[in-house]
């Protein structure tokens, strides 16, 4: 940075600092300041506002991008109304990364971490509308460091081969071991007709236990919904005002371990808590419009699926899942506990295959891989169930290298929040996290 950088820098913080708390009629943020050489720097409100409708316009040619919404209406309707081809975004997002400081440090105050955000969010933004106009080759690692900021490890599925091996001890057999697993794992499903029991108390034991830790709005609430014939499991819809709509696919069986797991990733302490708190702390308490819309394929994607991922061991450390699920949620499902430590057993085995999954979409999205090769590899190496592995290649055709954001963001997320020492400094540096600008590149701030 120099000098002259520095000095607008500088006096940009501290203008904006100004601007915190009760925001005043007029405040520094409304009117463009000039500089000693004339020039004037960026008004960053307005520049929020013109992020905001860049996403909602890009929406017109993706319908996954736009995953939440509750700003003006009137910016809605300016977008739905918009002919700006993909390609003409892309080059109005670069204008308003130009106006940004040219080398933004995350730092620690919430004014660096907000001009951060936006320059990032922008870079993903233009990265995205690019792909869409085919002016970017996607691969793997990419979109990995465009649209999610972050650069995932890179594994060998060799790698895998002792989990694997251990599976093999623990579930014993002449059929092809995914088999083996997906047998033993129906033995845990939860009927159809218990469902609405089960689920409502998880969620009600996730609400509560994340209750005890974060401040929630006086008036959140959700409305749950059974769905099918989705690529996903679960998903969080945020409505605006502490609302969200969480629904759940049953057009496979759902075993039930998912009931806390869901509860959780989409509700406590997960996207609905996350949701609640950045409108509370950001838009109504700061005025930042920004926050008023989520674009998917985007940085702040890897900050709410993997603190969505950790929130289920935040709220449910060491053996509390496993002894809430035995004593509560398997008599309500009407099944035998008899098993449960072991099913808990392959269930954490399998999940540190998630990782190898991030390889095979990898190598898929990369043309290493055809779809059907793709789909034996998540059988071989993520153990899942034919149907599955079909359902998780209809992920990745979807969702592409977002596939990462749940277990390296949870790692991420982990990493962050692990430098507090007792579960309560946890929890504390864990809602920090959440009602604030922070993005994978600034989690050491």
């Amino acid at each position: 940075m120099t000098i002259r950088n520095l000095a607008c820098f500088i006096l940009f913080s501290l203008l904006t600092l100004a601007g915190c708390g009760e925001r005043p009629a007029e405040s520094a943020g409304d009117q463009p300041v000039s500089e000693p050489g004339g020039e004037s720097r960026v008004d960053i409100d307005q520049l929020a506002r013109e992020y905001v409708k860049l996403v909602l316009e890009l929406g017109n040619y993706d319908k996954s991008y736009v995953d939440a919404y509750y700003g003006p209406e009137a910016l809605r309707t300016e977008a739905e109304s918009s002919d700006a081809s993909a390609a003409e975004l892309a080059e109005r997002a670069a204008e308003l990364i130009d106006q940004l400081p040219g080398d933004i440090e995350p730092g620690d105050d919430m004014d660096t971490l907000r001009q951060h955000y936006l320059k990032t969010q922008l870079r993903a933004l233009r990265a995205h509308a690019e792909t869409l106009a085919g002016a970017r080759e996607r691969t793997f690692e990419s979109d990995a460091r465009q649209l999610y900021d972050t650069r995932p490890p890179k594994r060998e599925l060799a790698e895998f081969e002792p989990v694997l091996a251990e599976l093999e001890k623990i579930l014993p057999g002449d059929q092809p071991l995914h088999l083996r697993v997906k047998e033993f794992k129906e033995r845990f499903a939860i009927p159809a007709d218990k469902l609405p029991a089960v689920f409502d108390a998880a969620i009600d034991a996730c609400r509560e236990r994340t209750r005890q830790y974060i401040e929630l709005p006086e008036n959140e609430d959700f409305e749950l919904e059974y769905v099918t014939d989705k690529p996903w499991s679960g998903y969080n819809w945020y409505q605006g005002d502490a609302r969200s709509l969480i629904q759940v696919n049953t057009e496979l069986p759902v075993m039930i371990d998912r009931a806390v797991d869901l509860g959780c990733h989409e509700g406590y302490p997960g996207h609905h808590t996350y949701n609640a708190l950045l409108e509370q702390s950001l838009v109504k308490d700061r005025g930042w419009i920004e926050y008023s819309v989520y674009p998917l394929f985007s940085p702040q994607s890897l900050i709410a699926e993997g603190s969505a991922n950790y929130g289920i061991e935040l709220a449910f450390p060491g053996g509390e899942k496993l002894e809430f699920e035995k004593s509560v949620l398997y008599p309500l499902a009407g099944l035998d506990p008899a098993d449960a430590k072991k099913y808990a057993r392959v269930l954490e085995l399998q999940e540190q295959l998630g990782f190898a999954e991030n390889e095979i979409a990898r190598q898929y999205i990369d043309g290493e891989i055809d779809g059907g090769k793709v789909v034996e590899l998540f059988q071989a190496y993520g153990l899942r169930s034919p149907e599955r592995a079909a359902q998780r290649k209809r992920f990745v055709d979807t969702y592409g290298a977002y596939v990462i954001n749940y277990n390296w963001g949870k790692q991420l997320v982990a990493d962050y929040v692990e430098q507090a020492g007792s579960p309560e400094e946890r929890w504390q540096r864990f809602a920090t996290l959440l009602s604030s600008p922070r993005l994978p590149s600034s989690l050491d701030w």
